[in-house]
């Protein structure tokens, strides 16, 4: 593993004070193995904290170690079962006291809370081993260097000995002058050249170099320049080839150095590990002829096994002919399992520290002593993690287990909502987390949320059923790698508790109403009408009202709205449908629908004017969806709307246009027209409104309909009035009439009157305003007795001395339809009850008869032309509108002068029918 100046070392687990408590083991242990000293610090001791690593040498001087000095000096620092930090240094490690056969480590341990190490606690571990004996030659392959130690001694000279390189000796120095032992020069053999370093450059270049009463030593990190790959039996090695010069009583000698150790050889079968050692490799057998192995042994640790040891734990150790083969199964006592993970993805990788302990003898170098420390870490194996959902339904609470993990794996952070959080900071959003520990090493994670927490999403199924939804990230380290990766939770809990939104509706003269109480579903479901999107915008544009107190959503839509759908038109109205529906925000997909159906007064559709001008509203029917509305005519197919709708076509137009069709009988004139749709190319209508306007004289009148077959449809007549008039002018011109405040107009006998009878609704050119009778009576009463007749059937009393004259109408200025006019004149003759002259106020009335312009053979009243031989109530075949008008009072008073005729006697009429008589009234 790597080192730096300050390690992080977080652990999982409760928190232990750094103070020494009685009966415990304290926050550092050590034991010797071979010739290493190994010291663990305990996990629990140093939970949390920023840890730095330093060698202290006999001078109490404490030396920092990060990766380079810990390879160069023989210390090697790593994690052992996920967190506790085991510290191994050599015998012959830089900071090393060596007395006789012990050697004395000391470490001290500085603890903090802050990286920068500000109010650290001290720890000091000093331990001492004995090692030995040495064997003339060792060779240790530590994970992060390789070590060769040679007994130092002063070789005799024996035959055939073939001296190392004869040629180093020109390199070294001549002439030393010291008489102490020590290390003069290294001289590295690669295969293009040879490099001679003094020892402050090789130290300066990472090397560690060491000499002792009896041995020399030297140290190569793994990634030294110097260093070469070579293969032996296909395994792969990292070799340095050098020779040591050191001076011994005015000697300088020569000893071999070479070290050689294995940087693979590792494969991965059947679930087993498989790791191959070749025995004899060149590099290190150069100038030997025989060889003899003296022992082999394995272990894990540095803990040698016995052969009963690795049967128990499936080991298996084979020494073959030219290789040493260990076999382990993955997953057997002596590894442990540390958590991993590839491509974000949570997984697992079992790892075991080997060590092969290798010796024997040749004819060179005697006693070889070949150890290797292995650390095997096998490939990546996906773990699948389980989220279990406990929740508990009644108590409203989501509750998600999740795992299993590893003691190596600490939840840190949660992601809620796009929200990144600390496990502390989510209790703030109503989060609860507990770990739950296992006896077999691994331990889970339990999630608790409340139904009702913001977080969870609510979102409403079907019938009354609600899911509760858990959708959270959980972010996890691995210790002490620092490596993370997140989980995602999702989970669902379907609970019987939605309300869903219900409706009232209900309908006026005018408006469809529909009044939405919310359930506690709905929160976020929108109403559509049609593929509208109702909203307060949308109601000020389509014309409609929309409100939303929280409880209740209310929605006024006027009758003829193109929100409304239209079913049918019927005799007892116009059948209007709103259909309306509650659509999720997010996905838009259909929850809930309400409708409403009401039936609106076809007189909304229609209306008629008093001047004859027409407004009909032509409504879209459902079952006609593909019809449009522009297209709509009337029986002129000339006549277009003049305003349009996506469900509506209105249309402005006079009762004498657009084809419209015109029927009389006593009291009203009907005017009927259709509104027609043709589907391009067809000449037969699919849609065929039909509708009616009555003017009425004084009366009310109630037309029933019913409703054909498809496609006509018909509508509600719309009502209007003929409207006359009976008016007194003040001359024959015609041009001034009397007004209301100038009532009663006093006028004298044989003073001419000048009566005007006109009819001023409809403007219906095609009509015709002929006069039936007209009388006086003293009364505005228009049958109120006595009656003194002026015209008969349309004509003059032939009876009356003072005959009435029909004047001619001609068209002006004011007069546009002139048979809409009879003018005539009435001079004012002695009006008398019994034998007494009247001398009160008259009131003249006129019944009418409205006709076609087109003379009508039936109907002698309607042929212009007056005809006395008839009763003026036994007059007609057909039936024709009649109307009534009467004038305002008229006084009557003698005048100054009396005008007789030639007998001295005025002429009266009584009654209607009545013959004229002479009386005696003298001037």
């Amino acid at each position: 593993m790597e080192l730096s100046l300050v390690l992080r070392l977080l652990v999982i687990g409760i928190s232990i004070s750094e103070t020494w408590t009685q009966g415990r083991p304290g926050p550092m242990s050590s034991e010797c193995l071979e010739n290493f000293l190994c010291i663990t610090l305990r996990a629990e001791y140093f939970e949390g904290k920023y840890l730095s690593l330093s060698a202290v040498d006999q001078s109490g001087i404490a030396w920092e170690l990060d990766e380079a000095l810990a390879s160069q000096c023989g210390y090697t620092v790593t994690y052992s079962n996920w967190n506790n930090i085991e510290f191994r240094a050599s015998a012959l490690s830089c900071h090393s006291h060596v007395e006789k056969d012990t050697f004395t480590v000391t470490i001290q341990v500085k603890a903090s809370h802050t990286p920068d190490m500000k109010n650290a606690s001290i720890h000091l571990k000093s331990a001492s081993c004995h090692y030995g004996p040495w064997s003339s030659r060792e060779l240790v392959c530590e994970t992060n260097y390789m070590e060769v130690s040679v007994r130092r001694v002063v070789p005799k000279t024996v035959k055939d000995f073939i001296q190392d390189e004869p040629e180093d000796r020109t390199l070294a120095f001549p002439e030393d002058k010291s008489g102490e032992a020590s290390i003069w020069q290294i001289v590295f053999h690669q295969p293009e050249e040879k490099r001679a370093l003094l020892v402050s450059d090789a130290w300066s270049a990472g090397y560690g170099l060491n000499i002792t009463d009896t041995r020399i030593l030297l140290r190569v990190p793994y990634n030294a320049a110097q260093t070469q790959l070579v293969k032996a039996q296909g395994i792969t090695f990292s070799t340095v080839r050098s020779s040591t010069l050191y001076k011994q009583q005015w000697m300088i000698l020569m000893v071999d150095t070479a070290v050689v150790c294995p940087v693979d050889g590792v494969d991965y079968t059947n679930k087993m590990i498989i790791w191959t050692v070749p025995k004899y490799i060149q590099a290190l057998c150069t100038g030997a002829t025989s060889f003899k192995d003296v022992l082999v042994e394995a272990g894990v640790n540095l803990h040698k096994l016995s052969a009963k040891e690795m049967a128990s734990r499936k080991y298996v150790l084979s020494n073959d002919f030219g290789v040493i083969t260990m076999k382990v199964p993955i997953g057997a006592e002596g590894g442990y399992y540390k958590t991993s993970v590839s491509s974000g993805r949570h997984g697992a990788r079992y790892c075991i520290n080997l060590f092969l302990e290798h010796q024997w003898e040749d004819n060179k170098w005697g006693l070889t002593k070949h150890t290797i420390i292995k650390e095997i870490e096998t490939p990546f194996e996906l773990v699948e993690l389980t989220v279990t959902n406990n929740s508990n339904l009644s108590a409203r609470i989501m509750n998600v287990t999740v795992g299993m993990f590893l003691l190596d794996v600490e939840l840190v952070n949660l992601t809620i909502e796009g929200a990144t959080v600390t496990v502390p900071e989510a209790v703030q959003h109503g989060y609860r987390m507990y770990e739950i520990r296992y006896a077999n090493q691994s331990k889970a994670y339990v999630i608790q949320v409340p139904f009702d927490a913001p977080s969870i999403k609510k979102e409403y199924v079907r019938d009354d059923v609600r899911t509760y939804t858990l959708n959270v990230t959980l972010e996890f380290i691995i210790h002490p790698t620092s490596e993370t990766f997140s989980v995602l939770v999702v989970t669902l809990s379907a609970v019987k508790d939605a309300v869903l939104p219900s409706a009232r509706g209900f309908c006026d003269e005018n408006n469809v109403h529909l009044h939405i109480t919310h359930g506690n579903v709905d929160q976020d479901w929108m109403p559509f009408i049609s593929g509208l999107h109702l909203t307060p915008e949308a109601a000020q544009k389509y014309n409609y009202n929309l409100s939303d107190n929280g409880t209740h959503l209310a929605i006024s839509v006027p009758f003829l709205s193109s929100l409304l759908d239209y079913e049918d038109i019927h005799m007892s109205g116009v059948l209007a449908s709103l259909h309306l529906t509650l659509k999720d925000g997010v996905t838009f997909a259909n929850k809930k629908d309400f409708s409403i159906s009401c039936r609106f007064s076809p007189s909304e559709l229609i209306q008629c004017l008093p001047n004859g001008t027409v407004f009909i509203t032509a409504v879209k029917l459902v079952r006609l969806a593909d019809l449009d509305t522009s297209l709509l005519v009337l029986s002129d197919r000339n006549c277009k709307p003049s305003l349009v709708t996506e469900k509506t076509a209105t249309f402005k137009f006079n009762v004498n246009t657009c084809g419209t069709r015109r029927k009389f009988n006593s009291t009203s004139i009907t005017y009927e027209n259709e509104v027609v749709y043709f589907r391009p190319g067809n000449d037969s209508p699919v849609y065929k409104l039909k509708f009616v306007c009555l003017y009425t004289i004084k009366q009310t009148v109630d037309v029933q309909y019913e409703t054909k077959k498809n496609p006509s449809s018909s509508i509600k007549p719309g009502f209007g009035s003929l409207d006359l008039s009976l008016k007194l002018f003040k001359d024959k011109s015609y041009s001034d009439p009397y007004q209301e405040l100038e009532f009663p107009v006093v006028k004298y006998l044989k003073e001419a009157l000048y009566l005007e009878v006109e009819l001023l609704q409809p403007a219906d050119p095609r009509l015709e305003l002929n006069l039936e009778d007209c009388w006086a009576t003293n009364s505005q009463n228009q049958d109120s007795l006595p009656q003194w007749p002026i015209l008969i059937n349309g004509c003059e009393n032939g009876k009356d001395s003072h005959r009435t004259v029909i004047h001619k109408v001609n068209y002006s200025n004011r007069v546009k339809f002139p048979q809409h006019l009879k003018r005539f004149e009435v001079t004012m003759f002695t009006f008398i009850e019994g034998t007494t002259p009247l001398q009160k106020q008259l009131y003249f009335h006129c019944s009418v008869v409205i006709c076609s312009t087109t003379p009508q053979p039936s109907d002698f009243l309607c042929q212009r032309r007056c005809n006395p031989g008839k009763h003026r109530r036994d007059h007609s075949t057909e039936p024709q509108p009649h109307g009534q008008a009467s004038s305002g009072a008229v006084l009557i008073r003698k005048e100054n002068t009396t005008s007789r005729d030639g007998d001295g006697f005025h002429t009266v009429c009584s009654n209607m029918h009545e013959s004229c008589e002479k009386n005696t009234e003298s001037a």
